[in-house]
Formats: structure tokens, C-alpha cells, sequence
């Protein structure tokens, strides 16, 4: 009987470590977002941006976002070249977590702050790929091309694997979900960003012509990266063929992937496997608590009780 007790507390100190790297899911950006600023930031508290990133399809959509990005040619040589996703992989996810939770859940000065150390790792990443095309990470349109297959797969999996909308938010809530995040591109320096689902879809194809197959080893990195445990790879496995179904169609060839609408048979494997890990994990994330904290919306999370 103790084992099986303390098993939901060891998936959530072993996921949270994964995403964030604290067992807690409490790193110091995380406990800055109850701590740094008052009031709303970005996002309205319980709006459209906090209900989609809030879900746990955030999973299979960053996996989704990835391979759909990395058919860009110069988005790719970007993170080939400067980043340590090869070595540290999870430390990697780490970071994308930070950005994606900080600006949702953080106060405006708090998301303006994650703003600017952004803008200031990207003036460090530039160069020429190996076709010798330049490319800088401050690009305007490479950010937009980051934020457009972002914004396509962390809507399609919510709309596919994650909680069912609340019906506030009516049915044109995926319109006001693109409209509302492409704050955060602008941040960052991105423009001509879409403000509904269909302008979504037309900017994406536009990039038609630029895409390029990416390379095996990537796929098979962001498929089956390294490090996880048989438990975690059959999980992972789940979360990374329903991504796969869920890549626009305009990325899904050169992604190397079935893409949206076709090997649908697994999302509801992938839904099931989700709604488990959320009634181990509990309701909400320790970033959206930290959240309600600050906005006097909920009780201190245990860190903040420990630390009284």
C-alpha cells in the first residue's frame, strides 16, 4: 500500500522535473510568476490563452510545433547551430516551457521582462546555414514562421486531445485564441501576424515554397528523443504519433509525418493517456497556481507556504 501511494506523487516530481526541470514544477521562473508584478498580465486570468495552455495537449502540440518548424531550412540551422537540444535535450524543453508559461501566467511586467531576455538570446543566434543562406533569429519573418506553426499545433491539439471549451468561450474561440497570442510574437518582433483561425491557415501556406524535408535524425530525435524510461517511452510514444496526425497539411510532407486528418485512430488513445496524467498531476500546473496567488484567485502554492 505505501508504494501504491506514493506512485502519483513520483509521476508528478518525475513529469514536473521533465518540463521544468524542478521536481516541483517550482523553478525560480515559475515562483516569479506569483511573486514579480500584480494584477492581469497578457492574457485575461481564465481567458482563452490560459485555457489552452493550461491543458495538457500543450504536450502533443509542442511535439507538433517542432516537427512542423523544423522544416523551415534556416528556423532549423537556427537551433542546429545554437542550441544545446542534442546534449540537453530536457534543459531545452525547459526553456520553451519558461517562454510559453511566463508570458501566459506572469504579470505584464513580469512578460515583458521574459520579452526582452528572449530578444536578447536571439541577437546571439545568426549565421549561415549549409547551403549558405543567412539567417538570424531576430528575423521578423523567421519569427513569424515560428510563431504561425506554434500557434497551428497547440490549437489543433487542443482542439483534437485536450478538455472540451467551456461554452463562454463561444464557438469562434479559436479566432479569438490567434488573435489574443500573437501578442507574445510581437514581443519578440514578429509582424503581419493572422487574427483567426482561416488567416492562420492562408500565412502558413505561404511558406509553401521555402519548406524543406527535414532530416531523418531530427524526426527520429523528436519522435523517440533520449533519456526516458520504458514507462516514458510508451507515453511519449503516444503523445508523438498523435502530434504526427495533427501537423497542417501544408507542413505534414516535409515534416515526414501522416499531418491532420489522417492516422486519427490513435487520438483517442493519446486523449485517454492525457486524462490520466491530469488526475495524477491534479488540475492546473504549479505556473497557473502561482498565477491565481498573485491575483488573489487561489491559496499559495506549497512553495510559498514553505517558504513562510
Amino acid at each position: 500500500m505505501p508504494a501504491v501511494t506514493a506512485l502519483p506523487e513520483a509521476v508528478r516530481s518525475r513529469f514536473r522535473a521533465r518540463v521544468s526541470g524542478d521536481p516541483e514544477g517550482a523553478p525560480d521562473w515559475v515562483r516569479e510568476i506569483g511573486t514579480v508584478g500584480s494584477g492581469p498580465g497578457w492574457f485575461e486570468p481564465d481567458g482563452v490563452v490560459w485555457w489552452v495552455h493550461g491543458d495538457l495537449s500543450t504536450l502533443v502540440g509542442g511535439v507538433a510545433a517542432l516537427l512542423g518548424q523544423a522544416a523551415h531550412p534556416l528556423a532549423l540551422a537556427g537551433v542546429q547551430r545554437h542550441s544545446t537540444y542534442l546534449a540537453d535535450p530536457w534543459g531545452r524543453l525547459a526553456g520553451t516551457a519558461r517562454w510559453l508559461v511566463v508570458t501566459t501566467f506572469g504579470s505584464a511586467e513580469l512578460a515583458g521582462r521574459e520579452a526582452a531576455r528572449v530578444r536578447r538570446m536571439h541577437t546571439r543566434v545568426r549565421g549561415t546555414d549549409a547551403a549558405g543562406r543567412p539567417y538570424s533569429a531576430g528575423d521578423p519573418q523567421l519569427l513569424r514562421w515560428v510563431h504561425l506553426a506554434f500557434t497551428d499545433a497547440f490549437l489543433a491539439a487542443q482542439q483534437a486531445v485536450g478538455r472540451p471549451a467551456p461554452a463562454r468561450f463561444g464557438r469562434r474561440w479559436p479566432d479569438r485564441y490567434v488573435a489574443e497570442w500573437a501578442r507574445s510574437a510581437r514581443a519578440l518582433g514578429a509582424d503581419d501576424l493572422p487574427a483567426s483561425a482561416a488567416e492562420l491557415g492562408e500565412a502558413l501556406a505561404g511558406y509553401r515554397s521555402v519548406l524543406e524535408p527535414v532530416p531523418g535524425d531530427v524526426r527520429a530525435f523528436l519522435t523517440a528523443p533520449p533519456g526516458l524510461g520504458p514507462a516514458e517511452q510508451v507515453f511519449y510514444r503516444g503523445l508523438a504519433d498523435a502530434a504526427g496526425s495533427l501537423v497542417s497539411p501544408v507542413l505534414a510532407a516535409a515534416a515526414g509525418v501522416p499531418g491532420r486528418g489522417r492516422g486519427v485512430v490513435r487520438l483517442p488513445v493519446t486523449r485517454a493517456q492525457l486524462r490520466v496524467l491530469q488526475l495524477l498531476l491534479g488540475p492546473r500546473s504549479p505556473s497557473e497556481e502561482a498565477a491565481r496567488w498573485r491575483l488573489g484567485a487561489g491559496p499559495a502554492p506549497a512553495w510559498a507556504r514553505h517558504r513562510s
